[in-house]
């Protein structure tokens, strides 16, 4: 007899997929617990990205300037609003640099952010939406790091939220390219370069 408190092969498989992802060396992929309640069956991963990082797994990423979680959820007997039984949640927060801040168009670049992963990913999906919000905040006394007396200016943070929900296609079954999408996802939203690009700034030598 089948344990009714084990997960469904379909779901193992769907979590097996997506924890085979491999991702460039600058991101570091981490487990996560998943939040109950949401679906009967859930699983969560996160990937965090940092300009420093050396890919060597020694980099301290408790502050990354992009940090993303990605979160599966399923449900045997399917959610309408799902438009199936698996459902893709995820969470991205990326640092803004001046020059970004007030753009009217940032929302929409950081939407395309995800489109455009999903796509090159050839991740099938349906019922997708979420938000893109510009989001500041400025640290005052312990908070501040120091540097807060008379005249000083707290220090301030301005990031970029994206919050989305998707649902891969039936025929998708394989959940990696996915996986590999969010991962691409959140090497955009760090400014990170494509894979084999050398920077610009990089000087020889």
């Amino acid at each position: 007899m089948p344990d009714p408190n084990s997960p469904p092969p379909a779901f193992r498989d769907a979590v097996r997929s997506l924890a085979s992802l491999r991702p460039r060396p600058e991101l570091v992929v981490r487990p996560l617990e998943a939040p109950p309640r949401l679906a009967p069956y859930s699983w969560a991963t996160s990937v965090e990205a940092d300009i420093g990082h050396r890919g060597d797994g020694t980099d301290d990423l408790d502050e990354p300037d992009t940090s993303g979680r990605l979160i599966l959820l399923h449900d045997p007997d399917g959610q309408e609003r799902w438009e199936g039984t698996f459902r893709l949640v995820c969470f991205v927060q990326a640092r803004l640099e001046p020059g970004q801040l007030g753009d009217d168009m940032l929302p929409r670049i950081g939407w395309s952010w995800l489109t455009d992963a999903l796509e090159h990913a050839g991740a099938g999906f349906t019922a997708l939406g979420g938000t893109v919000t510009q989001t500041s905040s400025v640290r005052f006394g312990g908070l501040s790091g120091g540097g807060d007396g008379p005249g000083a200016t707290p220090p301030r943070e301005d990031d970029v939220e994206l919050r989305a929900s998707w649902s891969p296609t039936e025929s998708d079954a394989d959940l990696g390219r996915h996986a590999a999408a969010f991962a691409s996802l959140v090497a955009t939203a760090a400014g990170l370069p494509p894979v084999g690009a050398v920077p610009l700034s990089r000087s020889p030598g």
